[in-house]
């Protein structure tokens, strides 16, 4: 660890950081000597082609955080970072066109930033195949000592040793201390681990520390600059869900996600209406040949309309192509559907097996009712069943609910609901624009996958315990 500022970093990422700094701007200096061999110095000292250039290497810096690009344990698959690393200079290739046509005085080039990008999307690459190798030495690592016993520490501390590219070493863990577990032998343990290994961060993972937690010797870590953390922020990193059961409210209200501020919820807004109209563009010769399949197929309205809610718990009507007989419920009341569901037309079958039942619901993401990334926004019946069957529930009403989300690419319909309620509330926290452009490239692949068999039992029998409980 490195303190600046009053700050520890890690020095791994400040390794990632500075040599991705250095890379970029060495390429649009390269690509400004190489497209004007002659008249370089006059653009870089008296034609502002210095600021030029490092205007273009904080936006390329700004972007890579944008999608979580210095956040390793936000990467499931090597395949991942790449498609990230690439919409970084896609999204800045657009940025330059448009600046080029309303301020061309403003770019050193338009030739000039054509070959810069591509130099940075090379550099990009090659220098994230150099970190990967670098990250693996020990001095670039971080030291972790796990505090904690049972199945949740054990189940941290594996998870840590199989997540390479978490960049953690654990140096020990509470499982190791030999005889009486007190909390002088467990402080014991921690210190002089620390003391030889030089542990850079304890994680806690205890599931009772009255009398267990060695609160003195923890606060005069934290003095030192070792940096204390829970257990529940490491799971979620490792599992990509928040796990309820072992939750503290406290975390909830302490934990650096759940961003809400005014400039994310508008990026959030401006991401959810640029996807939405581009696919309302392109699937809009659809639409006739769907219309007249549902009025070929039965009678009763193209469109179903449905209560459900959405952002502050306000209830909203989401539209879909109808897909079942217009008298599907009038017998059973509100009830989940399965994909071998009675009630389900022809036409509805196919509709809903490649999703095109959902076209309506981008104007519902125009409109402002929803999102195009989020929560699935349930009905109001539902709502109120699950919010008394799971602890939290009502975190999901936190933003606009989407049309596909976290738990959706994760087999949503074919996982219990706590799960999915656990994978919607990690993607709340976590939220960035490049986690749901994530999700957007993976919905479109789904498509074209098998959908998962939903799991309409254990929809049911949640929904009856929560009558009883009432």
């Amino acid at each position: 660890m490195i303190r600046l500022f009053s700050i520890y970093y890690p020095i791994r990422t400040l390794v990632l950081l500075g040599g991705e700094a250095l890379l970029v701007w060495t390429s649009f200096l390269a690509a400004t000597l190489w497209q004007h061999p002659e008249d370089s110095y006059v653009l870089l000292n008296y034609e502002g082609g210095h600021f030029k250039i490092l205007a273009g290497t904080i936006a390329v810096l700004v972007f890579s955080h944008l999608f979580d690009l210095y956040e390793p344990a936000q990467w499931n698959a090597r395949g991942e970072l790449y498609f990230r690393l690439l919409m970084v200079p896609g999204i800045l290739a657009l940025l330059t066109a448009v600046v080029a046509y309303v301020f061309p005085r403003a770019l050193i080039g338009n030739n000039t930033m054509v070959l810069g990008l591509l130099l940075v999307t090379a550099a990009l690459f090659a220098w994230r195949l150099v970190y990967a190798w670098l990250a693996q030495s020990s001095y670039l690592r971080e030291r972790v000592y796990v505090l904690g016993l049972g199945e949740r520490a054990q189940r941290l501390v594996n998870g840590l040793r199989t997540r390479a590219e978490l960049g953690v070493e654990v140096a020990g863990w509470s499982g190791n201390v030999e005889g009486a577990l007190t909390r002088e032998a467990i402080a014991a343990h921690l210190v002089e681990l620390i003391r030889e290994h030089r542990v850079h961060r304890v994680i806690v993972a205890m599931e009772d520390r009255r009398g267990t937690l060695p609160v003195m010797e923890m606060l005069q870590l934290r003095l030192n600059g070792v940096t204390i953390e829970e257990a529940t922020s490491w799971l979620e990193k490792i599992s990509g869900r928040i796990e309820v059961d072992n939750l503290y409210p406290s975390w909830l209200i302490f934990a650096e996600g759940f961003r809400f501020s005014a400039s994310f919820m508008l990026l959030r807004r401006l991401f959810s209406i640029s996807v939405s109209a581009i696919l309302l563009l392109l699937v809009l010769p659809v639409i006739p040949l769907v219309i007249l399949a549902i009025k070929l197929d039965s009678k009763g309205p193209i469109l179903y309309r449905q209560k459900r809610i959405g952002l502050a718990n306000k209830v909203f009507y989401c539209y879909k192509f109808r897909t079942m007989r217009p008298d599907a419920e009038s017998d059973t009341g509100p009830t989940w559907a399965g994909d071998d569901d009675p009630r389900i037309t022809r036409v509805g079958h196919f509709l809903r097996k490649s999703r095109l039942d959902e076209i309506p619901q981008l104007w519902c993401v125009v409109k402002g009712d929803m999102a195009f990334v989020g929560p699935r926004p349930e009905r109001p019946e539902f709502v109120d069943m699950l919010s008394k069957a799971i602890q939290y529930y009502p975190v999901r009403s936190a933003v606009r609910p989407g049309i596909t989300g976290w738990a959706q690419i994760h087999g949503r319909d074919a996982i219990p609901w706590p799960k999915r309620f656990e994978l919607d509330a990690w993607y709340i926290e976590h939220w960035s624009l490049g986690l749901d452009a994530r999700i957007v490239a993976r919905t479109a692949l789904d498509l074209f996958r098998e959908r998962p068999e939903p799991i309409v039992d254990e929809m049911n029998i949640a929904r009856a315990k929560a009558r009883q409980n009432t």
